[in-house]
């Protein structure tokens, strides 16, 4: 497949494969002519990178993946435990928003004469 077609068939621009070849999420071979000829299984692999960000991996975390990836059978395991970590450090940023939501709230509350920057956190 060349580029505008996997383009097309994924939604992805031309440059965000191109972007994902440099880093090495994407490999493509070069025809005669210099166009980059990518397999019909990267659209799937595309794809999976695609669903990974949405679930909040980074392109870094997705590339520590790679060699877990060539089997999916074998490393499921090992990809339920990211996904496990991927939960915790959620959890932990929401309770971190929850918490700057309150502080918020906390200042917010008091007297708007004075600033609400001012004053000691809590």
């Amino acid at each position: 497949m060349q580029i505008g077609e996997i383009a097309g068939a994924t939604g992805l621009s031309r440059d965000t494969l191109r972007f994902y070849e440099k880093r090495g999420l994407l490999r493509a071979r070069r025809s005669a002519n210099g166009y980059r000829d990518y397999p019909p299984e990267a659209v799937d692999w595309l794809r999976y990178i695609r669903l990974a960000q949405t679930l909040g991996f980074t392109l870094s975390e997705i590339e520590a993946d790679l060699p877990l990836l060539a089997e999916p059978g074998a490393s499921a395991p090992q990809l339920r435990a990211a996904m496990e970590r991927k939960l915790t450090d959620i959890d932990q940023r929401i309770s971190g928003l929850q918490q700057l939501r309150s502080e918020l709230v906390r200042r917010l509350g008091e007297d708007m004469q004075a600033c609400p920057l001012q004053g000691g956190a809590t």
